[in-house]
C-alpha cells in the first residue's frame, strides 16, 4: 500500500506539472490575442525592482515621451465608475504601438503590480497616424496606488521612466459650477481684445474657472494671462505638443507627413474633462472665440437648471455653432471704443450679425457637459457616455463663433442681425475696461 502510494503519488506529480505547463501556455498566448479581454492582472515583479521603480522619476512635463517615441502620457486618473481601473489620457500610433504596461507601486510596503492596459483610441482621429487614447489598467486589489509608471513590457529596467501621479483617487467638493476648457493656444495667439472680452462674459455668464492648453503666444497675451492666473480665474495647462510630434493646424489628415490633428486638441480636451470631473458641477468645451449664449434666460446657472429639470437623464448639452463675421461691421458708434482699437484683436460687440445655416453644410455643436457622464469626447460630439445627449433649441441658445467667415463673398443683406450679445453690453463694457486697465495693457499699448 505504502509502495503503491509512493508510485501513484510518482505518477501524478507528472500529471500537475504538466497542467501547470499547459495553463501557463494558454495565459501566456491569452494576454497577446485580441479575441481575448485585454485588462489581465499580473504577479507582482521582483522585490528587487521594488525600490527602484517606487524612487522613480516624477513626471516633469504635461506631455511625457516613452522609449518608444510612439507613446506620450498626459496624466493617469482613477475612475471607479464601472470598475476599479486607472484611465492614462495619452497620445499613441494607432498602429504601431500595440502593447503596454501600467506598473502600480502599492505603499506602504512598495510592492509593484503590473497590469497590461486595454489600449482604447479614440475613434475621431479623422486619419492622422496618431490619435488621443485612453490605456485603460486594472488596478491591484490589495491597495490604491498613487502612482503609476507605463512600460512597453511587463518586466525589465524601467528605473528611467517617469511616474505619474494618479489624479482623482479622493473627490473633492466642487469649486466650480462651471468651468470652461479652452485647447489648443497656439500659433504665437496674439487676439487680446477677444480674448479679454470672452473672458468677462465667462464670467458673467458663470464661469468660476477657464482652463487653457497653451503651446504658443505673444508677450502681450502672456501678460493677459498673467492677470487672470493672479485674478484666480484663469488655470494655463502648458502643452507643449510641438516638441514631440509634427502638428498639423487642420483636423482632417492633409497626408502631408504631420502626425496629428489641430495640436492635439481632441486628447487636451479629454484631460479637461477627467481634471475636472470632481472639482466642476459643469465643463464647457469650445474655443476661445466661441460664446454659448443663452437667449431665453440670463445665465448659464439658470439656464441648465431648467434644461436639466426637463432632461433628468441628460448629460451631455450640445449648442449650434453659428458664425458671426469678423469682417462684417455694425455702424454702432457706442462700441467703437477709441482706447480699444490700440488692442490688437477683434471686437465682438461690433459683430451681431450671422450667417444663415446651409443646407448643404454640416452645423457643428460645442457642449455644456456633465464630466461625470463622460467617458470619451470629442470636438463638437461626445464619443462614449453615461446617459443621454440633447441637441438645445436654438431659441433657448447657440454658440456665438465671432471668426473670419466661412464664405467672405456673401452680401451682408443675406445675413440675420442677432443682437443678444448686446444684452450684456453694460456689463462687458465696464469688465473689459476694467482688465484692460489693471493688467497695464492700455499702458502698455499706448505709451509712446
Amino acid at each position: 500500500m505504502l509502495y503503491c502510494g509512493k508510485k501513484s503519488c510518482f505518477v501524478a506529480v507528472p500529471s500537475v506539472f504538466m497542467f501547470v505547463i499547459l495553463l501557463t501556455h494558454y495565459w501566456k498566448r491569452s494576454m497577446f490575442q485580441n479575441d481575448t479581454p485585454r485588462i489581465i492582472y499580473v504577479e507582482p515583479v521582483p522585490t528587487d525592482q521594488t525600490l527602484e521603480l517606487c524612487g522613480g522619476k516624477p513626471a516633469s512635463n504635461t506631455i511625457a515621451a516613452l522609449e518608444d517615441n510612439r507613446t506620450f502620457i498626459v496624466a493617469p486618473y482613477f475612475d471607479n465608475r464601472e470598475s476599479k481601473i486607472t484611465r492614462v489620457i495619452g497620445i499613441v500610433h494607432h498602429e504601431e504601438v500595440t502593447a503596454l504596461y501600467c506598473w502600480f507601486c502599492c505603499q506602504p510596503d512598495g510592492e509593484v503590480h503590473v497590469s497590461r492596459a486595454d489600449i482604447d483610441v479614440h475613434s475621431d482621429r479623422f486619419d492622422f497616424p496618431y490619435g488621443a487614447a485612453d490605456l485603460l489598467c486594472a488596478e491591484p486589489p490589495t491597495c490604491d496606488p498613487s502612482y503609476v509608471s507605463i512600460h512597453s513590457f511587463p518586466n525589465g529596467n524601467i528605473e528611467q521612466l517617469p511616474r505619474f501621479e494618479i489624479k482623482n483617487r479622493k473627490p473633492e467638493p466642487f469649486s466650480a459650477d462651471f468651468t470652461v476648457c479652452i485647447s489648443t493656444m497656439f500659433g504665437n495667439y496674439n487676439n487680446v481684445l477677444q480674448f479679454i472680452q470672452s473672458m468677462e462674459m465667462y464670467k458673467i455668464l458663470g464661469a468660476q474657472r477657464v482652463v487653457i492648453y497653451k503651446n504658443s503666444c505673444s508677450p502681450l497675451m502672456e501678460s493677459v494671462l498673467a492677470f487672470y492666473i493672479a485674478e484666480g480665474t484663469v488655470e494655463v495647462v502648458p502643452w507643449p505638443i510641438t516638441s514631440h510630434l509634427k502638428v498639423s493646424p487642420h483636423w482632417r489628415f492633409p497626408k502631408d507627413g504631420t502626425h496629428i490633428g489641430y495640436y492635439g486638441q481632441i486628447t487636451a480636451l479629454n484631460d479637461c474633462v477627467y481634471r475636472n470631473m470632481y472639482r466642476s458641477r459643469f465643463v464647457l468645451l469650445n474655443d476661445i472665440d466661441e460664446i454659448i449664449l443663452p437667449a431665453k434666460h440670463p445665465d448659464w446657472k439658470t439656464m441648465m437648471r431648467s434644461l436639466q429639470e426637463q432632461n433628468p437623464e441628460t448629460g451631455v448639452f450640445l449648442f449650434e455653432n453659428h458664425i458671426f463675421p469678423n469682417t462684417v461691421f455694425t455702424a454702432t458708434a457706442v462700441f467703437n471704443i477709441s482706447s480699444w482699437n490700440a488692442v490688437p484683436g477683434v471686437n465682438i460687440l461690433q459683430h451681431i450679425h450671422r450667417e444663415a445655416n446651409r443646407k448643404d453644410r454640416y452645423n457643428p455643436r460645442k457642449m455644456i457637459v456633465d464630466p461625470r457622464k463622460v467617458i470619451q469626447t470629442s470636438v463638437h460630439s461626445v464619443l462614449k457616455m453615461y446617459g443621454n445627449s440633447l441637441a438645445v433649441s436654438n431659441n433657448i441658445a447657440i454658440t456665438f463663433h465671432c471668426r473670419e467667415p466661412y464664405e467672405p463673398d456673401v452680401p451682408k443683406v443675406t445675413l440675420i442681425r442677432d443682437a443678444t450679445l448686446w444684452r450684456y453690453n453694460a456689463s462687458l463694457l465696464i469688465n473689459v475696461n476694467k482688465v484692460l486697465h489693471k493688467s497695464g495693457i492700455l499702458k502698455t499699448m499706448l505709451k509712446p
